[in-house]
């Protein structure tokens, strides 16, 4: 063996010799001298404090922390003054390992190398006074020096907690910390500036309540990682630097600032490709019961900061927190934000200088770019203030083919073909339960080349463009053009307060439309008279805002005054057409329609309502000298075949309120009608009228009653259902005159009293009209009468019940 290494193996053994001999010295004095040491180590904990920490007993642990020597305090107990009013004990310890410099330990100077706290308590506690149990640490005085300092502060290097239950309770503040530690070890170093320390901690949060009215931050969530930690004698502050934490299995880089004299600190948090609900979950109730109602579908990321200064003048620490989202999908209440991108932040104190809280806080989407409903939208900055009353503000700005909406809106009550839309819209909003209501929008929206097809009420619209202009509450369309079939409109109208009532009171809305054509086919409207057709989709938040948008359109009411300079509906014909009509609910009400007719005038009000199997109808007409035989044409002869369009001829005035039913189709349903006429002829003619063929037949045979003139006639009838009641009414004509009463059926039921005097009206054309009066029943006298006879046609009989 060479000699240097002999040499050196000789030293080493001198050496290990030397530090058991020193061990066992150690060890043996600790064995003799329990009260001596135990007083001594529990003066030196002391040292920092204005009170006294106490142990019921010390035991030996000598090969614990080997070559040093270690012993175990039980029964560790820390109170302050005044524990008797509040109950809680400031640290509670089953036992504290503590480790010794040996040689400190043989000159008499213990010096404490190494704690270990185990399966204890740790509650900080301060009252809604400001009192706290820490007033029993000493402050030290800013004119002490270093030198004094390092040789009488206690300088542990290394501190370990395991199983302990560490509670900060601040009554004052609402303030709530709550934690499980599994195990903290700190490694420390104690520099002029005051010390360093690697902290490797493993803990579970019961609670992390800055506000313990509002709830916890990360509860039930587990902590652990390793944190660089420096306190600063000149801040009197613990600084940590930026390291990675695990909370809740994420990987979070937390940084902080934490002020020891008035509770003020300073905490940076950052999280990259987390789930936009994981963090929620990791807020405290009061904010994640709100951001919960939103989802993010994809990982984002986030950057945080929260900072409390310490004064407690606003209870909430002032939060701040930053967010991207990149090619995301973004639920909201009222649907979905496919495609999605912003950079967005929240603050609760928006303004500078201003509160802390909900009624200073901001959120705010920067640069947005998403699809809603497949509408591509662009919003440079979009923002909810005030989150106790949330106001909702933003520019929205989009360019789309129409198209782009179908299979969207969670119904099929649309179809869009072709056209596009242009719109710019500025938005304030008042946000109720995550909805828009009281909603303020400035702007418009253009639509060009527009196919669509409103399928509930079957209506095919091409060629459709309108400009929609929204005036804050107020919307109104200009220049709005649709054709329907060969149907052509133009629009326009105003909606006031729509805005409002969209949301919270549709049946409110009323539309004041003005419509002009130069030509109508009024056929092609009849889908209005019919049932909704619209089925829902299945849809979610889709199916909600399609069945608000459904909802409004059918419950609003619409006044129409409409101008056509020809309207057409199968055989009915119709020239400057003058129009005021309202809808309402399944109602259209005809408030006054007036138009050139089969060569007079006719004017009626009166109104449809919507039923299932057929609509009922009221209507109340004016005639003025209308062709009458063209009148029976255009309206199908009233739903009647028996005094038909070829029987008549002159000109008609009328006074009509009748009311029926009439089909989803336009078509009069028979004997449906009820009602009264009030009738005019002049210069008429019934033409070839089987019945009153009938009677020449059976009494004046030598008379041409297939085409008696009427100079005059004036009547009324009363229709009831197949029923016409004839009241009396003198008929003075060319072939004969009678008088005639009774009930007219279109069924059964026919029963109609004639008087004929056999006096031909012929001889009487040179007497006055008073002298025809006078002469009129002179002579022999028919007394006839129409009823039904066996084979459901009618006959005529002698009348023998004529008094």
């Amino acid at each position: 063996m060479k000699r240097w290494l002999k040499i050196s193996l000789k030293i080493i053994s001198v050496v290990v010799v030397l530090i058991i001999l020193t061990w066992l010295a150690g060890a043996f004095y600790i064995s003799r001298n329990k009260k001596e040491v135990l007083a001594s180590i529990l003066s030196q904990l002391n040292k920092n404090l204005n009170g006294k920490i106490t142990a019921t007993s010390m035991e030996p642990t000598l090969l614990k922390s080997f070559p040093g020597v270690s012993v175990s305090l039980n029964g560790v107990l820390l109170r302050d003054s005044l524990w008797n009013q509040h109950k809680h004990d400031l640290l509670k310890a089953q036992d504290i390992d503590v480790s010794l410099n040996v040689l400190s330990l043989i000159v008499g100077n213990i010096n404490i190398k190494q704690i270990a706290i185990n399966n204890a308590s740790i509650y900080i506690y301060t009252d809604s006074t400001g009192y706290s149990n820490t007033s029993i640490f000493k402050s030290k005085p800013k004119t002490e020096k270093t030198s004094s300092s390092k040789s009488s502060a206690l300088e542990v290097k290394k501190i370990d907690f395991n199983q302990v239950s560490l509670i900060l309770d601040n009554k004052k503040r609402f303030k709530l910390f709550n934690f499980n530690i599994d195990q903290i070890q700190g490694r420390m170093e104690y520099p002029d500036s005051g010390w360093t320390g690697k902290i490797k901690l493993m803990t579970k949060v019961n609670s992390f309540a800055f506000n313990t009215r509002k709830g916890s931050f990360l509860k039930d969530k587990t902590l652990d990682g390793t944190l660089n930690a420096h306190y600063s004698r000149d801040m009197h502050a613990v600084i940590l630097s930026p390291e990675i934490l695990n909370i809740g299995g994420h990987p979070f880089k937390i940084g902080a600032k934490i002020g020891l004299d008035k509770s003020a600190f300073a905490i940076s948090i950052a999280v990259d490709n987390i789930l936009f609900r994981d963090v929620a979950l990791l807020l405290s109730p009061n904010i994640s019961s709100k951001l919960l109602k939103f989802g993010i579908e994809k990982p984002i990321d986030i950057q945080g900061n929260i900072i409390d200064d310490g004064s407690g003048k606003y209870g909430d620490p002032l939060i701040k927190v930053g967010i991207t989202v990149r090619d995301n999908v973004v639920s909201i209440p009222s649907g979905k934000l496919t495609a999605c991108n912003f950079d967005g932040s929240f603050t609760n104190r928006d303004t500078v200088g201003g509160i802390i809280g909900d009624e200073n806080s901001s959120i705010k989407f920067h640069r947005l770019t998403a699809k809603y409903f497949n509408a591509p939208l662009k919003i440079d900055t979009f923002s909810v203030n005030n989150l106790s009353r949330p106001i909702a503000t933003g520019l929205v700005t989009s360019q789309f083919p129409l198209s782009n909406l179908n299979n969207s809106l969670g119904t099929n009550d649309f179809e869009f073909k072709n056209g596009t839309a242009n719109l710019r819209l500025y938005c304030k909003a008042d946000i109720d339960n995550f909805r828009f209501t009281k909603p303020v929008v400035s702007g418009k929206v253009q639509i060009a080349d527009a196919d669509i097809l409103y399928i509930p009420r079957r209506l095919h619209l091409v060629k459709s463009a309108l400009n929609i202009n929204f005036n804050q509450n107020d919307l109104s369309i200009q220049n709005g053009h649709f054709q329907l079939g060969k149907s052509e409109l133009n629009v326009s109208c105003s909606i006031a307060n729509f805005a409002n009532l969209y949301y919270t009171a549709p049946e409110k809305i009323l539309v004041n439309l003005k419509m002009s054509s130069p030509q109508l086919y009024l056929k092609e409207f009849l889908p209005f008279l019919g049932p909704r057709t619209a089925k829902k989709k299945s849809g979610g938040n889709k199916q909600v805002v399609s069945k608000e948008l459904s909802n409004v359109l059918e419950l609003s009411k619409m006044n129409i005054r409409l101008t056509v300079n020809k309207a057409i509906y199968d055989n009915f014909l119709a020239k400057n057409l003058d129009a005021d009509i309202s809808l309402r609910g399944g109602g259209i009400f005809f408030n006054k329609i007036s138009v050139a007719h089969a060569g007079g005038q006719l004017s009626l009000n009166g109104s449809i309502m919507q039923e299932a199997a057929s609509n009922s109808f009221k209507i109340n007409s004016k005639i003025s000298h209308v062709s009458v035989k063209d009148f029976f044409y255009s309206f199908d002869n009233f739903g009647q075949n028996t005094i038909t369009n070829k029987n008549l001829k002159g000109y008609l005035s009328s006074l009509v309120n009748i009311s029926g039913r009439i089909s989803h189709t336009g078509k009069i349903l028979p004997r449906s009608i009820n009602g009264k006429v009030v009738f005019n002829l002049n210069n008429a003619a019934l033409v070839n009228f089987d019945p009153m063929i009938r009677v020449g037949k059976f009494a004046f045979a030598n008379r041409n009653l297939s085409n008696v003139e009427i100079k005059n006639l004036d009547g009324t009838l009363n229709i009831h259902g197949d029923k016409v009641e004839i009241n009396p009414m003198l008929v003075n004509s060319s072939a004969l005159n009678f008088n005639v009463k009774g009930t007219y059926a279109l069924g059964n039921g026919t029963n109609v009293e004639m008087d004929i005097p056999l006096r031909n009206p012929k001889g009487d054309e040179n007497l006055t009209r008073s002298e025809k009066r006078e002469a009129r029943m002179r002579g022999i006298v028919l007394h006839l009468k129409a009823v039904d006879d066996e084979k459901g046609g009618i006959k005529i009989r002698w009348n023998k019940d004529h008094e």
